[in-house]
């Protein structure tokens, strides 16, 4: 690069400098401790070799074709540069089949520890809400990680984080997840419970969505995907709240179901299963078809939140029970 490509480092010029170089045009004086380096280093003048102190004045015309060939060079060397960018894009195709990454919206993560790690720093720096569905069946934890979710949760309450928390109906019946959802409700967490299941997922802000994995194989049990995408985590966030609008508040959990919240063709149906009668006995008995009579158990099962029909008998004979006492 020559020197002349250089001076366009100079611009722009200042005030002082344009009228510095209009005194040296016209031939005037300078007064003391005039700075003229950047209009030598535009070539816009020179030093005057015969009379020490004096400059000599150049076309501005010259100089500015000369900065604006300089410019133009510059300017397409930059487009050839950026016209090679697409072919780098293009070399993605060879580098994602190859690693545990979903592009630029997700990211895989292998193990539990890394899925705590990053559920963590998202947890912390969370600005509006938080929500989780867990719909399995509860199992003891390790109490230090169970210390930890309080720990956070808590922090985030005392921020003014919305915190909302759906289990499965089965959950009210584990002592330690009652113990946990006890102290988390305790603090301002909003809980509720669902017999009907539902994917396992933690959404941070309406932007961090956090599920299983069930893209790979052979994966660890607990390994699960960071899913960044806007619509994707703005569709696991409706999908949340299909299952909210429908579950039960766990503070209202504790109280015992009434028989009187079934129809009259349910109850019915209960009652001839209480007296003996099979399942397929019971449609002839009472004028209905089997599968009415299984659709109406199905709808006994989830509004109850259970799992079996056993399990419906067992609750009908102590709602039974309490009625009578």
């Amino acid at each position: 690069m020559s020197e002349l490509d250089r001076t366009g480092d100079e611009l722009p010029l200042l005030p002082d400098d344009l009228e510095i170089y209009r005194i040296i045009a016209e031939g005037g004086d300078l007064p003391s401790g005039q700075n003229v380096d950047r209009l030598v280093a535009l070539r816009l003048v020179d030093p005057d070799p015969y009379r020490p102190g004096k400059y000599v004045p150049h076309d501005p015309r010259a100089v500015a074709k000369a900065l604006t060939a300089a410019a133009l060079r510059d300017l397409s060397q930059l487009t050839d540069r950026m016209s090679h960018i697409p072919a780098l894009e293009r070399l993605a195709e060879h580098f994602d089949p190859h690693r545990l990454y979903g592009g630029p919206s997700s990211e895989y993560l292998a193990t539990a520890e890394q899925m705590n790690a990053r559920l963590g720093e998202t947890t912390t720096a969370a600005a509006t809400e938080i929500i989780t569905l867990q719909p399995s069946e509860p199992a003891d934890r390790d109490p230090a990680i169970l210390r930890l979710g309080i720990e956070r949760t808590r922090a985030a309450l005392a921020r003014g984080i919305l915190v909302r928390s759906l289990y499965h109906r089965s959950a009210y019946e584990h002592p330690q997840t009652q113990q946990y959802v006890g102290q988390m409700a305790a603090d301002g967490a909003d809980v509720r419970a669902s017999g009907a299941p539902g994917p396992r997922m933690v959404i941070i802000d309406g932007r961090h969505l956090f599920i299983d994995n069930h893209v790979l194989e052979d994966a660890e049990p607990n390994s699960g995907w960071h899913v960044f995408d806007r619509s994707a985590v703005a569709w696991a966030r409706a999908v949340f709240h299909h299952f909210w609008d429908q579950a039960t508040r766990w503070q209202d959990l504790s109280k015992p179901a009434d028989r009187r919240a079934l129809t009259e063709r349910q109850q019915r149906i209960l009652r001839e299963l209480d007296a003996g009668y099979s399942q397929q006995q019971v449609g002839p008995r009472i004028g209905l078809s089997e599968r009415a009579v299984a659709k109406e158990l199905a709808a006994i099962r989830e509004g109850l939140g259970l799992r079996s029909t056993y399990q419906v008998m067992a609750w009908w004979g102590r709602a039974s029970t309490v009625e009578s006492s």
